[in-house]
C-alpha cells in the first residue's frame, strides 16, 4: 500500500513538474521568478498574456485531456476484459474525426483566411464541428453497445467490431474529402492533426467538469472493477451486475473520451499506453491503477506537447503525430508479448 501511494505521489510531483517546465519552454526567455509572479497575480501584462492567455491554458488542457483519455482507456480495458481497448482502438476516435469532417464539408465550417497564405486555415464554427465530433464518437458507441445487447457478443468481439467501425468511418472520411476542395480538405488535416491550442478556458472547465464527474463514478465502482478483474462468473457471485457494469462503463468512457477529442483533435494511444505504463507498479488494484492512470495521461499528453513545442522550435508540431509515434511502438510490443 505504501509503495502505490508513493507511486501516486511521484506521478503527480513528475506532471506538477512537467507543467512548469512547459510553462518555462518558448522563444519568450520567461524565468522560473516571472512565472510564479504571474501565477501569484503579480507579473508584468506582457508576462501575464504568456502565462494566462498561451501558455497555461495549453497545460491545462493536456493535463484533462490526458487524464480523460487515459482513464476512459483504463476503464474500457477493465469493463471488456481486453487490454488493447481504448477510444482509438473501438472507433470512437475515427467516428469523431468523421463527425468533424462532415461539419467542415458539409455544413461550411472550414474556411481559409487569406487566399495568398496556404497555411491560413482555420475553422469558422468551432461548436459546430466539436458537436458533430462528439456525435460520431457517440454513434460509434452506440453502434457497438448495441451489437453487445442485441447479440450478445463477446468482449473480445466488441473490439473487433471497434475495429470494423474505425475502417468504416475513415472511409467515409476519405470520400467526403474526395469531393471536397482544397480548402475544406486542409481544414480537415487542420482538425485531425490534434491542437490542445484551440481550447478557451471556459471549453477547459467543460471538458474538466465531465472528467471529474465521470472520474468519481468510476472511483464509486472500482469495487466492480477489481471483481471483474478475476471474470465475469466470479464477480457475479459476489453480487455484481457484470452487464450493467460493463454497459455503463462503456457509456461514461465512452462519453470522456468523445468529449475529449470533440474539442482538440484526434489523439491516439494515451487510452491505450497510459494503465500499461503504470500496472507494474500499483497492480490492477483500480483504487490507484484509475488515478495513476490519470496522472501517467496527464505526463504522457504534457512530455508530448513540448516535445512537439521544442523539436523544431518555432514551428510546434501536431500532438496527435507526437501521441503516436510514442505509442504505435508499444501497442505492437504489446501484441507480441501476448499481453495480459
Amino acid at each position: 500500500m505504501k509503495k502505490k501511494v508513493l507511486v501516486l505521489i511521484a506521478l503527480a510531483v513528475l506532471a506538477l513538474g512537467v507543467a512548469l517546465l512547459s510553462i518555462l519552454a518558448g522563444s519568450s526567455g520567461l524565468t522560473l521568478g516571472e512565472v510564479f509572479a504571474s501565477l501569484f497575480g503579480q507579473g508584468t501584462a506582457k508576462t501575464n498574456a504568456i502565462v494566462w492567455n498561451v501558455r497555461l491554458p495549453r497545460i491545462v488542457t493536456a493535463m484533462v485531456v490526458g487524464g480523460a483519455l487515459a482513464m476512459s482507456g483504463c476503464v474500457m480495458q477493465s469493463v471488456l476484459r481486453n487490454p488493447l481497448a481504448s477510444a482509438s482502438t473501438l472507433g470512437v476516435s475515427q467516428g469523431a474525426a468523421f463527425g468533424a469532417t462532415a461539419a467542415i464539408i458539409l455544413f461550411g465550417a472550414g474556411v481559409q483566411n487569406s487566399a495568398s497564405a496556404a497555411s491560413a486555415i482555420s475553422i469558422s464554427n468551432p461548436y459546430l464541428v466539436t458537436l458533430c465530433a462528439f456525435g460520431g464518437g457517440i454513434i460509434s458507441t452506440l453502434v457497438v453497445l448495441g451489437l453487445s445487447r442485441v447479440r450478445r457478443i463477446s468482449p473480445q468481439s466488441m473490439v473487433l467490431a471497434g475495429v470494423a467501425l474505425s475502417s468504416l468511418f475513415t472511409g467515409g472520411t476519405t470520400l467526403l474529402q474526395y469531393f471536397a476542395d482544397d480548402v475544406q480538405v486542409a481544414a480537415v488535416v487542420f482538425w485531425t492533426f490534434g491542437d490542445l491550442g484551440r481550447t478557451s478556458w471556459q471549453e477547459i472547465a467543460l471538458i474538466a467538469g465531465i472528467t471529474l464527474a465521470a472520474g468519481l463514478y468510476f472511483f464509486a465502482n472500482r469495487w466492480n472493477y477489481n471483481a471483474m478483474e478475476a471474470g465475469p462468473h466470479t464477480a457475479q457471485s459476489l453480487g455484481v451486475n457484470v452487464g450493467a457494469v460493463m454497459l455503463a462503463g462503456m457509456t461514461v468512457s465512452s462519453l470522456v473520451a468523445s468529449t475529449a477529442v470533440s474539442f482538440v483533435g484526434i489523439i491516439n494511444f494515451v487510452g491505450l499506453v497510459a494503465p500499461h505504463m503504470v500496472r507494474k507498479f500499483v497492480g490492477n488494484d483500480y483504487r490507484f491503477l484509475l488515478p495513476a492512470s490519470m496522472l501517467m495521461g496527464m505526463v504522457i499528453l504534457l512530455v508530448s506537447d513540448l516535445a512537439g513545442r521544442l523539436a523544431v522550435a518555432p514551428v510546434i508540431l501536431p500532438i496527435g503525430a507526437i501521441t503516436s509515434f510514442l505509442g504505435a511502438p508499444l501497442f505492437l510490443y504489446m501484441i507480441f508479448k501476448g499481453v495480459r
